[in-house]
């Protein structure tokens, strides 16, 4: 059973627009991407706009445990897992085009070429 996030900071990543994703390289360093995070029915998820070949991506899958987010002051320690059934990927889906229905790289980040790599975020 996965732990749930609190409803203030769920309230919190819905509202925002761009978060920065921290990672744990390999050699140590933790380097911070821009992304975008939604939350749909109380579960935040995450998508590689790159798909597979982005790094901050890859380290995640690599070192779950040494990854989070910083959402303006916040440091939010979270364990991405691989959410790839039908049922989430629709639901990220749907929460982007929601969400950012007036960005242009929406579009992008919900084709068939990244929906592999949702993620749905849980608390560490």
């Amino acid at each position: 059973m996965s732990r749930a996030f609190d409803p203030g900071t769920l309230e919190l990543l819905d509202r925002t627009r761009e978060v920065q994703i921290v990672t744990t390289r390999p050699d140590g360093k933790r380097p911070s991407t821009t992304i975008w995070v939604v939350v749909d029915d109380g579960e935040p998820y995450i998508r590689s706009y790159r798909g597979d070949r982005a790094l901050w991506y890859r380290d995640a899958l690599e070192r779950p445990d040494g990854v989070e987010l910083q959402v303006a002051e916040l440091r939010l320690p979270v364990r991405p897992v691989p959410a790839t059934d039908d049922l989430s990927v629709a639901r990220c889906s749907s929460a982007l085009e929601r969400k950012y229905a007036c960005d242009p790289s929406t579009p992008a980040m919900v084709g068939e070429a990244v929906i592999d790599t949702t993620l749905r975020l849980e608390p560490r």
